[in-house]
């Protein structure tokens, strides 16, 4: 298969508490790269002044505390208003999907990987699934998931189901996936499942050589 992108892409994504950060460190781990969306999405909406400036629009002043964004502001009207989520969503994401489009032209230039890790919470929600050659999900139970969000960011139950609603399904997202790593056990198990699709992209790339 020809690589969209010169060089082997895979998206991964998962509702919130599955643990798709931790497949990420383990993929870092193991030598792979990876591209965190997230804190792209965060570097630029405090330091691109056009998004700061349509951010301040759309939440007001108090959305920033001394050039810093003021992330549970944010946060609190996000998880409440659809409208506003978003209207934050279709500020961010073209300016984050630029971003790593440039990021992964550079990577692939470079020559150093055989393959990039692209971890995004939005993958399927904002179309960035059709720029990448394969998209794995994590996912888990939904009490394990509930559980570890509540002992992770110290919130309400309720706060953890109102952020669970406003996301898109973990099912709906199993079935758009071409891969799915379900993180219901320990880190080792969870490490044994990395290992596999780690050593599987590097076939992949290998065998297909961007061609």
């Amino acid at each position: 298969m020809a690589f969209k992108h010169g060089i082997l892409t895979v998206g991964i994504t998962g509702g919130i508490g599955a643990g798709k950060t931790t497949v990420c460190k383990i993929f870092e781990e193991f030598g792979a790269k990876v591209i965190y969306a997230d804190e792209l999405a965060k570097e630029l909406m405090e330091n691109d002044e056009s998004l700061k400036k349509k951010i301040k629009k759309i939440f007001g002043v108090e959305s920033y505390i001394g050039g810093k964004l003021n992330r549970k502001f944010i946060a609190d009207i996000i998880f409440s208003s659809d409208e506003k989520r978003k209207l934050l969503e279709s500020i961010v994401h073209p300016a984050v999907i630029k971003r790593i489009l440039s990021d992964l032209k550079k990577i692939a230039g470079e020559g150093k990987y055989s393959f990039v890790i692209v971890e995004a919470a939005l993958i399927f929600e904002s179309g960035f699934d059709k720029e990448l050659d394969y998209v794995l999900v994590v996912d888990a139970d939904d009490e394990i998931k509930i559980k570890r969000i509540i002992e992770r960011d110290k919130c309400s139950r309720e706060e953890v189901l109102k952020r669970m609603r406003a996301q898109l399904d973990s099912k709906i997202k199993r079935e758009l996936a071409d891969m799915v790593i379900i993180n219901d056990g320990d880190i080792d198990e969870l490490r044994k499942k990395v290992s596999f699709f780690y050593s599987l992209f590097e076939k992949i790339s290998k065998s297909s050589g961007g061609n």
